[in-house]
């Protein structure tokens, strides 16, 4: 949905709508223009290698393939784990996979999902997976399941982490069931800093993940599939097949070697400024409007509506709406604020922090959701 902003000469907006729209520093700007680069279809692109090599390593996996998007990430590795059509992909019923990836495993990969119920914290309910596993040996109406799928950090549950235990539990279950298991891992390096853990420790017991660099990160572009160097072989020519083999892509691989290089302990400051946003909502008391402190874990915050009372639509086109024409000067500066934010739906919106907010931002994105907040009833 497209808001139109009012705006004046003197007013500022704060976009909290996702970290996906940080912009590149002048550091990695640097680094871009100076990357070294070949054609990486031939795999001659030593600033590509470089990367696929360094996040192999960093994340404990034998090698890395470097693609557009983490959507595409995903999309590889249910195609290539699941080795031909027909399979069937186990996914949370509230995964970015499910809602937000055009059903791209069955539109383009030919597999089909199942939903297993997403608990608060991002897992998924195991009584529930159990139950929609198909026999290793299906009957023959039957599909079979090819790959099981988990996110971390869990977007739709308010950026949750999940804990390593029970990932490690999973992964024992479905290497036992011969089962492959894939992360969506596009914020996982924001687990790793809320877990105080290497991401390698994290995806332990897991075959291959898909993460960001174009999220907290902040890299303009960009995302590594990793796992075994038979899996990105094959990777590798999926890729291809879905346009996602790319050329002197060395310029923007840059910035992701500098993102991993500059921009991992950072994401601690991301948390912390989620969490002083969600105290003031929460110090606000309103009746109408509520955060879930115990859920909130690393950049995402989900603000909760009482939707009897509260107009989500109206909430958010309120804090984008600007007014200069006022005397007290620090009220013109709080209503001279835009701040945006995503509407997930009539009951919630999403905020997420990253590197392009200053802390200066924060306090006045603060101010102006106390000030329409305060306007609910009046």
């Amino acid at each position: 949905m497209s808001i139109q902003l009012e705006t004046f000469n003197e007013s500022k907006v704060i976009d909290l709508r996702s970290d996906t729209i940080t912009q590149p520093d002048i550091q990695m700007r640097q680094a871009m223009f100076e990357a070294e680069v070949g054609d990486d279809g031939y795999g001659e692109d030593p600033t590509i290698n470089l990367l696929e090599e360094k996040a192999s390593k960093l994340v404990g996996k034998e090698a890395a393939l470097f693609l557009p998007s983490g959507v595409m990430g995903n999309l590889i590795a249910m195609m290539v784990h699941s080795n031909q059509r027909g399979g069937e992909v186990i996914v949370g019923h509230k995964s970015h996979i499910l809602l937000w990836e055009q059903s791209g495993a069955s539109q383009i990969g030919g597999l089909q999902l199942r939903e297993v119920k997403n608990l608060n914290d991002g897992t998924l309910d195991m009584a529930e997976l159990h139950e929609k596993l198909r026999p290793e040996f299906p009957d023959p109406h039957e599909p079979y399941t090819s790959l099981i799928c988990i996110e971390n950090t869990h977007n739709y549950c308010g950026g949750t982490v999940l804990p390593i235990e029970w990932i490690d539990q999973l992964g024992k279950f479905a290497n036992a069931r011969n089962i492959p298991l894939h992360m969506d891992g596009a914020r996982v390096f924001n687990a790793a800093v809320h877990l105080g853990v290497p991401v390698s420790r994290i995806i332990k017991y897991c075959d291959s993940m898909t993460f960001c660099l174009s999220k907290g990160l902040g890299a303009p572009i960009g995302a590594l599939l990793t796992g075994k160097k038979s899996f990105i072989e094959k990777a590798r020519r999926a890729r291809k097949v879905l346009g996602g083999s790319m050329r002197q892509a060395g310029i923007v691989a840059a910035a992701g070697l500098y993102a991993l290089e500059n921009c991992v302990e950072r994401l601690a400051d991301d948390h912390k400024n989620a969490r002083k946003i969600a105290d003031a909502i929460h110090e606000a008391a309103s009746p109408y409007v509520t955060v879930d402190l115990d859920a909130l874990q690393t950049n995402i915050l989900l603000v909760n509506f009482h939707s009897s009372y509260v107009n989500t639509n109206n909430f958010v086109i309120d804090l984008l709406k600007v007014d200069g024409d006022e005397e007290d000067i620090v009220i013109k500066k709080i209503r001279s604020t835009a701040v945006r934010v995503a509407q997930i739906n009539d009951k919630s919106i999403r905020i997420v922090l990253n590197k392009n907010i200053a802390e200066t931002d924060v306090d006045m994105a603060i101010e102006k959701l106390k000030y329409v907040i305060g306007k609910i009833g009046s």
